[in-house]
C-alpha cells in the first residue's frame, strides 16, 4: 500500500493546536447564533427550519477543518467538539443565572385556552403549526389545550384543558341516566316475557 496514504489520513494538514481553536470557535459562535436566531430554530417546526440547520452544519464544516481533510483531522474536530460541549454542559449545570441568559426564557403561547397571537408572530410559528405539534402529543385541536409552552430548548409542551366541576357532575349525570335507561329496558323486556 502506498505511503502517501497512510500519510493522507493519518496526519493533519494543519496543527492540531489550530484544529482546536478553529472547532472552539466555531462551536461558540453557532451557540451565539442559534441563540440569537430564537427557539423556533431549535424546535425543528418545519422542513425549512430542518434545512437551515442542516446547511448551516455543512457551512461551518470548512472553519473547522480548514484545508484538512485527513482522518485524524476530522475525528479531532469532532472529539474537540464533544469535549468543549462536556465542559460547557457542566459548567452552566451550576451556574443557572449564565445557562438562563444563553438558553432564554420559555414563552406562554397558549393561555388558559386563548392563543397568544403576539407570541406566535414573536416566535414565528403559524397557528397551523402550533395546531400540528399539538396533533402530535395527542390533541384533536387546539380547542383542547389549556396551555401550550415553548421552552427554550425548543420543545413545545402542551397542557390539555381539565374539566370544570359542572362538566364532570353533567358527565356524570348522563352516564347516570343512561344505566337507568338500560335497566328500564330490561325490566320491559323482562315483564313482556
Amino acid at each position: 500500500m502506498d505511503p502517501k496514504i497512510w500519510h493522507d489520513l493519518l496526519i493533519p494538514d494543519i496543527s492540531v493546536v489550530e484544529k482546536i481553536v478553529r472547532t472552539v470557535a466555531v462551536y461558540f459562535f453557532l451557540v451565539l447564533a442559534l441563540r440569537l436566531a430564537g427557539k423556533r430554530e431549535l424546535a425543528q417546526l418545519n422542513p425549512f427550519d430542518l434545512v437551515v440547520l442542516l446547511v448551516l452544519s455543512n457551512a461551518v464544516q470548512n472553519a473547522i477543518i480548514g484545508n484538512d481533510n485527513s482522518l485524524a483531522g476530522g475525528m479531532l474536530g469532532a472529539v474537540t467538539l464533544l469535549v468543549v460541549n462536556y465542559f460547557v454542559v457542566r459548567f452552566l449545570y451550576s451556574r443557572q443565572r449564565i445557562d438562563h441568559f444563553i438558553e432564554g426564557d420559555e414563552d406562554l403561547l397558549v393561555q388558559n385556552g386563548e392563543i397568544r397571537f403576539d407570541r406566535l408572530k414573536k416566535e414565528l410559528i403559524r397557528p397551523a403549526q402550533l395546531e400540528a405539534a399539538a396533533r402530535k402529543q395527542g390533541f384533536d385541536t387546539l380547542a383542547e389545550v389549556d396551555k401550550a409552552v415553548l421552552m427554550p430548548g425548543g420543545t413545545l409542551i402542551f397542557v390539555g384543558k381539565k374539566p370544570t366541576p359542572e362538566e364532570v357532575r353533567q358527565d356524570e349525570l348522563i352516564a347516570r341516566l343512561d344505566r337507568l335507561a338500560e335497566e328500564l329496558a330490561q325490566l320491559r323486556a323482562g315483564m313482556n316475557r
